[in-house]
Parts: structure tokens; sequence; C-alpha cells
């Protein structure tokens, strides 16, 4: 089966102004990368969605527009909630749901990401599926059985639609930490999870479309090359190095 390319994804978290939106995409566009190379995506606060989606769709290269989450609900008295027809209105491709920060800081569950995973499918936005694990989970051997039992979650809810998702393995001890998974670590885990994608659907060829299976804890420019030459990692889910146009067109390069 051939390869798709890579895709290098960005996400703000809760970072950014109108002024330095527009410098940064600016930057980005401006940067030498070509989009047959690999595909950029960016996931922006939703107060931001409007400003950098008018910034991408003037440019005639292609930057793909995405969220950091949505609700599970279509419409109603959610005060506060977004929903996917709401991201879909500004051509939004890709929405993160489970990331280590939701399931953190909002007690997000495995069957609530995969809820989350199932509306974006539905309003033809493909979710970026976080799973990983504590630094104590991987020093009690762990790892495995815990992205396991995340993964599986969404498996269940969205049944033959498992490849169309897109999954990012983000160790919780290497976010935001300076700490980085080796890249032995990380083709570990990444073939774990694939193992598990392709187990779950049927093994005709015509059904077996390969996920994306990114790598998403702490990826920058100094270490972008040497994780994205591990055989099972298709990307990089990028927190800061994504605010910088020099590091995150760096680690675009690095494809």
């Amino acid at each position: 089966m051939l390869k798709s390319k890579k895709l290098i994804a960005g996400n703000w978290k809760m970072n950014g102004s109108l002024a330095a939106n527009a410098s940064l995409v600016q930057a980005l566009l401006a940067g030498s990368w070509h989009s047959n190379d690999c595909e950029v995506a960016l996931c922006v606060p939703t107060p931001y969605l409007a400003q950098v989606h008018g910034l991408i769709n003037q440019a005639p290269r292609r930057i793909c527009l995405g969220a950091q989450d949505l609700s599970v609900h279509e419409c109603g008295a959610y005060t506060g909630e977004v929903s996917a027809a709401m991201l879909k209105d500004f051509e939004v491709s890709y929405a993160i749901v489970g990331h280590s920060e939701r399931r953190l800081y909002h007690g997000e569950t495995d069957e609530l990401v995969a809820q989350k995973a199932q509306r974006a499918l539905s309003s033809a936005i493909t979710p970026i599926v976080c799973v990983g694990e504590t630094l104590k989970e991987r020093e009690a051997g762990q790892t495995e059985l815990v992205v396991e039992r995340q993964l599986a979650s969404v498996i269940h809810m969205i049944g033959d639609r498992v490849g169309e998702m897109v999954v990012a393995y983000e160790p919780v001890w290497a976010i935001g930490t300076g700490m980085t998974a080796t890249p032995d670590q990380a083709q570990a885990v990444h073939s774990y999870l694939r193992a598990q994608l392709n187990a779950s659907v049927a093994s005709s060829a015509s059904a077996l479309k390969k996920n994306k299976i990114l790598y998403g804890g702490s990826m920058n420019a100094g270490n972008a090359k040497s994780l994205l030459r591990c055989e099972d990692v298709d990307g990089g889910l990028i927190g800061g190095a994504s605010l910088k146009s020099d590091d995150f067109l760096a680690i675009i390069s690095s494809v």
C-alpha cells in the first residue's frame, strides 16, 4: 500500500491575537514548502476561525483549517458550545478531540471523546483523536493498555468509518514539558496503534484505508526529522512550535 503524504497540524491552544495570527499565517504562506510534499493544517481557537479562514482562502497554497474541539450536540441550549455544523460553515477540515488537556481539565471521558469523533464525521470533518499515557502509567508499564482502551472507545463508536479518522499519539508526560519520546518509543506505540486500527476493519484492500497516526509530544525543529523518519509516524500534532513561523516551517521542511 502506498504511503500517503504526511500531515503537519499546528495546535495553537489558547494563544493568538488578530495581529499575531495574521503575521504567522502570512509567514507560513510565504515559506518554502509545497503542498505536494505534505498537508498542513492549523487548529486555531474558535474566535479566530473566521480570520484564519479568510487568510488562507486568499492564498493559492492550500492550508487546511482545524478546530480544537467541538460539541457532541447538533444545536440547542448548550451555552458556550460550538457545533460541527458551525465549524463546517468556515470550511473546517479537522477537529481535535480528546486532547489530554481536555481530558484532564474538563473531565472528558473515553466515551465522550468517541461521541465527538462521531459528530465530527457526521459533518464531514476529520477528527484528530488524541490518545496517550501519563508518566506514572508509562513507568507502570501500562502504555499499551491505556492507548488501546482510549482508541477502542472511538473504534466501537464510529464502526465502519474507522479509516476516516486521524489518530495522534501524545504522551502526556511530553506535552509542554520539553521532554520528547525517543524515535524508538514513538515508533513502538505507533506500531501498536496501527495494529489495533488494522484489526478493526475488514481485511479487504478496499476497506483497509491507512489511517494517519501523528506524534504529538513536544515535536520541534530539532527532533522532527528523526521522529518523522519512523515507519508508522505519519506526521505531527505540533503545540508550542506551531506558534513560531520559523520553527513550524522547519518541521514542515523536515518531512
